[in-house]
């Protein structure tokens, strides 16, 4: 995470598009990012050491999984790329970087 912006760079040098499980890469120039909201996660984790803090053992805690996921595009890195991306994938977007 700490490297986000020069792997970014130099995908983006090499010319090789890329994928990603945050979209923190796609902010930092990566050219796509489909996974769960690190956002939402750190709420839920809150949530959990609030629980905790309270008393409840973390062993009585249920286990969660992720409930909302995005998909990010960045058009400016598909622009220096050469691609174009679809319509129909930007509609689905949860967000698109110009």
């Amino acid at each position: 995470m700490a490297n986000r912006v020069d792997l970014a760079s130099f995908l983006v040098a090499e010319r090789l598009p890329s994928m990603f499980g945050w979209s923190e890469y796609a902010d930092s120039g990566g050219l796509m990012s489909y996974g769960a909201s690190q956002r939402d996660t750190h709420a839920r984790l809150a949530i959990y050491a609030d629980k905790i803090l309270k008393g409840a053992r973390p062993a009585d805690l249920p286990i969660e999984q992720p409930t909302k996921f995005e998909l990010v595009v960045n058009l400016k890195t598909a622009n220096a790329l050469g691609l174009t991306i679809p319509q129909s994938l930007l509609l689905l977007a949860d967000r698109v970087i110009t």
